[in-house]
């Protein structure tokens, strides 16, 4: 696991209990793929000019412990499983003891410029792996 990503809970996130609403995990997990894309060498603004982009077909997200307004999160992804056409990462948002606090997966599949799925890039796989401490499973 990777770390890609750190932000500070604002206030706005919070619910009336006092902690982030649950949703704002889906958010912090799409900030920290924004900031893996750019880490692997390709940034997400870049998809265009690339031919190829990837859309989100799976999130799965579990709670542990909550995080209130103002914690420090450091939130880290890998990529898991590298299918045909798709990818899956591991998440997790961790507090700044290091508690996981959320725990999950994301699957991409990726599209070309008209939507419909393609092969994982060739090079793309080599970026993710050669980026990874752990390489992903690969079909």
């Amino acid at each position: 696991m990777r770390d890609v990503y750190q932000n500070t809970v604002r206030f706005e996130e919070t619910d009336a209990q006092g902690i982030v609403f649950y949703g704002n995990y889906a958010t912090y997990q799409d900030e920290a793929f924004t900031e893996y894309m750019e880490a692997v060498g390709y940034p997400y603004e870049a998809a265009e000019r690339r031919g190829w982009d990837v859309h989100v077909v799976d999130l799965s997200l579990q709670y542990h412990e909550p995080a209130r307004f103002r914690d420090r999160l450091t939130n880290a992804l890998r990529v898991a499983r590298i299918g045909n056409t798709s990818i899956t990462f591991e998440y997790e948002c961790r507090n700044a003891e290091g508690d996981v606090l959320v725990d999950g997966s994301v699957t991409h599949v990726v599209v070309d410029g008209s939507g419909s799925p393609i092969r994982v890039p060739e090079a793309f796989r080599e970026a993710i792996v050669a980026f990874q401490a752990e390489p992903p499973e690969m079909d």
